[in-house]
């Protein structure tokens, strides 16, 4: 008997499926805002790690801030900007919003003082001259209280208060002329120390002019020491002509005062010693120059 011819195709055999691994490949076009993303993150932690407090100093007058712009300085240096400024509700006061940095957020403590610093050319002052190219800036002298984060402006800058050590001496003179706080005092040309302030004396006869030199350069004063004025312009008439001297240009603006020992010089001048003011140098004065060993130098 013969086998049946089955009706159903023969059965062939089925290729097996292979997985074939693809590599992931990053598109340079996602690449581009990942690296932006991760550093604008960077540069936003940068700048919160870097922001102090933010405060609040109430003016009578914000002539010349600009928000953005406005800096405030302590020591010479940078530590915060003016955020805004807009009025108080009572419109009486100018509050201006200021970010510290975070290395100057000690400094907003209970007692400390702010000021706005601009050009000054009234009664005969002379100040802020740096502030002319750089427009005005915010002072600061710090407080030693709790923190505080609101305070109300100075009209004025303070009197300058020194505590490096220094000595201050008492000079006379019968007419303030041109001379300003802060006018410089020179030893040989050289810079040593500034006029603190100045007011009448007791019977309103002489003017009192208190002096500050800088730590190092105290051994300088002597009791036999000769303080002369060595602002505005000194015009001399001899025999061949007129001869016009100026201690420096900053003496010729906001005057300044000069000094001179004697080649012997005489024991250390003590605090508050009183020295006269002369008009000017004696020609003799010029010519000391007594070895005097400086304080320390690095202060």
């Amino acid at each position: 008997m013969s086998e049946a011819k089955s009706d159903l195709p023969e059965a062939r055999e089925l290729p097996e499926a292979g997985i074939r691994r693809q590599r992931w490949v990053v598109s340079f076009v996602w690449l581009v805002p990942l690296l932006a993303a991760i550093i604008a993150g960077w540069l936003v932690y940068k700048d919160v790690r870097r922001n102090g407090p933010r405060i609040i100093i109430q003016f009578a007058d914000g002539k010349g801030l600009q928000a953005g712009q406005t800096v405030v300085r302590y020591r010479g240096v940078r530590i915060g900007e003016v955020e805004s400024i807009e009025l108080d509700q009572s419109a009486r006061w100018v509050d201006v919003q200021v970010r510290l940095d975070q290395s100057a957020g000690a400094l907003a403590r209970e007692g400390a003082q702010f000021w706005i610093v601009r050009p000054d050319f009234t009664a005969g002052t002379l100040r802020g001259l740096d502030t002319i190219v750089g427009g005005p800036y915010i002072q600061i002298q710090p407080g030693n209280g709790a923190e505080q984060r609101q305070f109300v402006g100075l009209e004025h800058g303070p009197m300058i208060v020194s505590d490096d050590g220094g000595l201050d001496i008492i000079l006379t003179w019968p007419r303030l002329g041109w001379m300003n706080v802060g006018a410089p005092v020179y030893y040989r040309g050289v810079e040593v120390g500034l006029v603190q302030d100045f007011h009448l004396g007791q019977f309103a006869t002489n003017i009192i002019i208190r002096a500050h030199l800088r730590r190092q350069f105290v051994p300088l004063v002597r009791v036999n020491s000769k303080f002369w004025n060595a602002g505005g312009v000194q015009a001399n008439i001899g025999f061949f002509g007129v001869t016009v001297s100026a201690e420096s240009l900053k003496s010729l603006l906001v005057g300044g005062i000069a000094f001179a020992t004697p080649s012997e010089p005489g024991a250390l001048a003590p605090a508050g010693m009183v020295f006269p003011l002369e008009p000017k140098a004696e020609d003799q004065w010029l010519k000391w120059a007594p070895p005097i060993q400086l304080g320390d130098q690095n202060r």
